[in-house]
């Protein structure tokens, strides 16, 4: 995030995540001697606090966004493994045209070797991180498909009244909503993960993601206000920490 002089103003303002869902309200920021916003501190909705970079905040317009730590990461990733290969495969280049000495090659050569081993096994721990995050999303479809067959159950015998079932309806549409999104954003984080481990060149996904949530923003998830039917949920299509 670009550094702003008036960060401090949103003391107190709430804040969300990139798929909207509230996340609670920020509380202060730690600010280096030079005057660089670090971390920003957050209290929870759930009632926990916790700490963040201060990158991974986004102002957009009135609204204070903190992105996805998992998406960020991967990025980085994705930049440092592939820039690291292309330095050991120039570095290659020079000692066949004997332009470096065999023993300042073979030094640097086990430098970048080094290194992307370390990136490579942080990546693949990012991975995992991803691949739980998804089974939390799926996980979260479920809940969220059975409640609204018992919403739906409850209404069809009267328990429920129309302007409450409406309600709680459109809720739990838009919750199925996000949820497929970010399930699909992870989704697609996780391939081009596995495309960087396996030395593919780094693809971008945020058309199909986009397209995602349009898709799913204009077809409900559930369509039958009269009568209960198992919730037909729209799946995104595979598109395909260390300190760095």
């Amino acid at each position: 995030m670009s550094q702003n002089p008036n960060l401090f103003l949103s003391v107190g303002k709430p804040i969300k995540d990139e798929y909207g869902r509230a996340i609670g309200k920020i509380a202060t920021f730690a600010v280096t001697p030079s005057g660089k916003f670090e971390s920003v501190f957050i209290d929870g909705s759930d009632g926990q606090f916790s700490k963040h970079s201060a990158e991974h905040l986004k102002l957009d317009g009135a609204d204070i966004i903190l992105l996805s730590r998992i998406k960020s990461d991967a990025n980085i990733f994705c930049d440092q493994i592939p820039l690291i290969w292309r330095k050991d495969q120039a570095l290659k280049g020079l000692s066949e045209k004997k332009k470096i000495s065999s023993e300042l090659y073979k030094e640097l050569h086990a430098a970048f070797e080094g290194a992307l081993t370390q990136l490579k096994g942080d990546a693949q721990t990012l991975s995992d991180r991803v691949s739980d995050e998804i089974a939390r999303c799926e996980e979260e479809t479920r809940t969220l498909a059975y409640a609204l067959v018992h919403l739906e159950i409850e209404h069809e015998i009267g328990k429920i009244n129309n302007q409450n079932y409406e309600t709680a309806f459109t809720m739990i549409q838009e919750s199925l909503k996000l949820v497929n999104i970010e399930k699909g954003d992870l989704e697609a984080t996780k391939i081009k993960i596995a495309n960087i481990l396996l030395g593919d060149a780094p693809k971008t996904f945020e058309p199909e993601a986009a397209k995602a949530k349009t898709e799913t923003s204009k077809s409900p998830v559930y369509s039958s206000p009269e009568l209960p039917e198992p919730p037909v949920v729209v799946y995104v299509k595979e598109i395909g920490k260390a300190g760095i």
